[in-house]
């Protein structure tokens, strides 16, 4: 067992002052919710004095979420009455409340950013603290852009405003300045200084990511006496953004001989709360982002597929299930090799195929694999079907597969603000069916269209298209995850035409529900 990190996480805080990443008050509430669930030590939910709108949120993010002494409800102030009045106002309906202050150190801060002396701002933190602690037992001090601060000057700080009652200090990297080696050094030394003055105030990092070291630095650290981390889910937050809460956690749940520390969050909720975050803030995850990116489990390359089939420890660290996913993705491509197509087709039920058998299936594979970017499960089955119709038509796997799956053929949308509406035409073995419907967007209008032909009963649980290309002519990405009887199927498209990837992502996951119901008869 190494010792306790804590985790304060600011989502809602730091990662809401993305540009159009605003939260209404149920929004925060749910986030925080699902972050209590993570097991995050603090929760700082908001800056109160900065609108009536995030006070109100921060009240109920205390009076909903705070209602337990198993975690601390916080909130940011400037080191002003008026700021920290709110805050207090704000939190003080949570079991365990916190006031969290912040006031630079450097000179850049000091003598551009405020024009007073260092002798004016130091007194102003102490006396900040001071006030705070005649409101609520715990306040926490940030030292802002400490990384570029004169250390003496950062110390003679620290030890003023821990005499004033602080118990906890936050030494952030404002403006991700530092590099590991030399954040660490700094923290090793305040930590040696700090446990000699008081060993009962935790030393707090915060890292920005402006350079990319965010989490190494905040993983620096933690190696050097740290003992609280401020993180956000998915790294969001100013500028390039915040140390990512998965990547920190995850580092020392792997790495764990090498940090000794641990932190008592529940990695399985993971996912969840990054997809939760991602989809409330409208803000995507990049799709190769370390432990919540789209690709951080997903395999294309045959070499590596070969590899994970015949160990998951060839090329994986880290379990898909200890964050969350069900299992790591095999993305059947031009790329895979013969091992994954197999694995693939055995899934399916298709496990008795002789050599040549296969030999021929695999061509078909990479034929189709050449004219898509992805190749499905109901892509296989079309292709083993074509094979042994080619090949055998007396097989006993000579079966019509494809007339259980739906092809699309056209689309006609008409956008506008009072009918928005579609026209489909889509194909299920030999038959073409047509249908129109209206909705309350075009994409709906086009979904209840689909719904309409395949008669499939499914709820569209979320909804997300980028541009993976530039240009007049670029490619839109569509991918959506619909759920059928309590299960979650997610499927992509990508075409310059959006609507028609919409169509076709919709289409791919109605085919993923098809195979689904027909691969247990397969393995009868």
């Amino acid at each position: 067992m190494g010792r306790k990190i804590w985790v304060f996480d600011t989502t809602l805080r730091d990662g809401e002052q993305v540009p159009g990443a605003k939260l209404n008050l149920y929004e925060k509430v749910e986030i925080a919710q699902q972050l209590k669930k993570l097991g995050v030590d603090i929760i700082e939910a908001g800056f109160p004095a900065s609108s009536q709108g995030d006070f109100d949120a921060v009240k109920a993010v205390a009076q909903k979420v705070g209602n337990t002494n198993d975690i601390m409800i916080t909130a940011l102030a400037r080191a002003v009455q008026a700021d920290i009045d709110s805050v207090y106002n704000a939190v003080k309906y949570a079991e365990n409340p916190m006031i969290h202050m912040v006031l630079g150190t450097s000179d850049i801060h000091v003598e551009k950013k405020f024009s007073k002396s260092k002798d004016q701002i130091l007194q102003i933190g102490v006396d900040a603290v001071k006030y705070a602690k005649t409101l609520l037992p715990q306040v926490q001090y940030s030292t802002e852009d400490a990384s570029r601060s004169d250390f003496e000057y950062l110390w003679k700080t620290i030890e003023a405003v821990m005499k004033a009652g602080a118990t906890m200090i936050n030494v952030p990297d404002t403006v991700g300045f530092a590099e590991p080696e030399e954040f660490g050094a700094m923290i090793y030394k305040l930590n040696d200084r700090m446990k000699n003055l008081n060993d009962s105030v935790l030393l707090s990092v915060h890292c920005h990511n402006d350079l990319g070291m965010a989490t190494a630095n905040t993983l620096a650290a933690i190696k050097n006496g740290a003992d609280k981390v401020e993180c956000t889910i998915n790294g969001i937050g100013e500028r390039a953004g915040n140390a990512a809460l998965e990547e920190v956690v995850m580092a020392l749940k792997t790495r764990s001989s090498v940090y000794n520390a641990e932190t008592r969050i529940n990695t399985k909720e993971i996912m969840n709360t990054s997809r939760l975050v991602s989809s409330f803030m409208g803000l995507d995850v990049q799709v190769n982002k370390a432990i919540t990116g789209d690709n951080a489990f997903a395999h294309s390359s045959g070499i590596h597929q070969d590899g994970l089939l015949k160990s998951r420890d060839a090329y994986e660290i880290v379990h898909p299930e200890d964050v969350g996913l069900d299992d790591m993705e095999l993305v059947l491509t031009a790329r895979s090799g013969r091992h994954a197509v197999k694995n693939a087709l055995e899934k399916l039920g298709f496990s008795n195929l002789a050599t040549d058998e296969f030999e021929g299936v695999f061509e078909g594979f990479l034929k189709l694999a050449d004219a898509k970017k992805e190749v499905y499960d109901h892509d296989l089955y079309v292709i083993v079907e074509n094979y042994y119709e080619k090949h055998d038509a007396n097989h006993v796997n000579a079966t019509h597969y494809s007339e259980q799956f739906f092809d699309f053929n056209d689309l006609q949308v008409v956008s506008n603000a009072t009918f928005p509406s579609a026209s489909v035409k889509i194909r299920k073995g030999d038959e073409v069916f047509k249908a129109s419907a209206v909705g309350s967007g075009p994409i709906d209008a086009l979904y209840s269209a689909i719904a309409d032909i395949t008669k499939i009963d499914v709820k569209l649980v979320e909804y997300n298209i980028n541009s993976v290309s530039r240009g007049k002519e670029a490619l839109g990405k569509v991918k959506i995850t619909i759920e059928h009887e309590g299960e979650k199927y997610i499927a992509k498209a990508a075409d310059t035409d959006i609507l028609k990837a919409s169509a076709l992502a919709y289409i791919n996951a109605i085919n993923s529900i098809v195979v689904a119901k027909l691969t247990p008869v397969m393995n009868t």
